[in-house]
């Protein structure tokens, strides 16, 4: 016989509860900053102080699943347990992009030839409107580029400049860069790439020159907001050229 008086299921504890809907709220805050500023739905810098906020709101999380861990009993301990986990990703996500950006210079122009950068000219009016203008501020940021990434360095290729520059080229094509102006006669491609969560413009221009007889490939890579691009155009000019290293089958260390 069935006791009517008896609940037949435990109701979830509500702070076990409070836990996973505050670690969802984090991850909604923090999933939504980058496509929000993509789509135009808000400035970037709103999207930093919202990543600020999941980060608050995942530490909160993690703190109230503690809680209803230790109070919760059966689907409640889960609960709590989903909450901890997703609350102290989001406390985790946006604290190491931030020890990311701190580790780096706060430049946003790095180049593997500081003496004589390639230069913007098919860009240079696209970037009219952009906080961060089109020439290069020399000393200021060379210094720093060359004491935080000593590995940025032309790439020479035993092959004609000719077979470079396509080799160049085909080698932006692959990247995904939207292709701006390819100026075979000066040696010079001018592309776009726009980074995959936040939607940030930066930009590309490559120079591939003559030198003793094989190729020489320069690459300047440069941010159009922000005072710090967090090490982004660095790494994008190491992967670039390493992609382009593997079309020379005889390729000639750095400078």
């Amino acid at each position: 016989m069935v006791d009517l008086d008896r609940p037949t299921h435990r109701r979830v504890h509500p702070v076990a509860l409070a836990g996973l809907m505050l670690a969802l709220l984090a991850a909604l805050l923090l999933f939504l900053s980058g496509p929000g500023t993509r789509m135009g739905f808000w400035h970037f810098r709103t999207a930093f102080k919202m990543m600020g906020w999941a980060a608050y709101a995942g530490g909160a999380a993690a703190l109230v699943s503690i809680a209803g861990l230790a109070l919760a009993r059966g689907r409640g301990r889960a609960l709590a347990a989903a909450g901890l986990v997703i609350g102290a990703l989001m406390l985790y996500l946006p604290w190491s992009w931030r020890n990311q950006a701190y580790s780096v210079p706060p430049i946003h122009d790095i180049t593997t030839d500081t003496q004589n950068p390639p230069a913007f000219v098919a860009i240079a009016p696209l970037r009219k409107d952009a906080p961060n203008p089109p020439e290069y501020a020399g000393d200021s940021i060379a210094r720093q580029q060359l004491k935080a990434y000593p590995d940025i360095k032309p790439l020479m290729l035993a092959m004609p400049v000719d077979s470079a520059f396509t080799a160049a080229l085909t080698t932006a094509r692959d990247m995904g860069w939207e292709l701006v102006d390819q100026n075979r006669r000066d040696g010079r491609i001018e592309a776009t790439a726009t980074t995959p969560f936040m939607g940030f413009k930066d930009d590309v221009v490559i120079r591939v020159s003559s030198a003793s007889g094989i190729s020489r490939v320069d690459v300047r890579s440069k941010s159009r907001v922000g005072g710090s691009d967090v090490g982004a155009n660095a790494r994008r000019i190491r992967a670039y050229l390493d992609k382009l290293r593997q079309s020379d089958p005889a390729p000639v260390r750095a400078e």
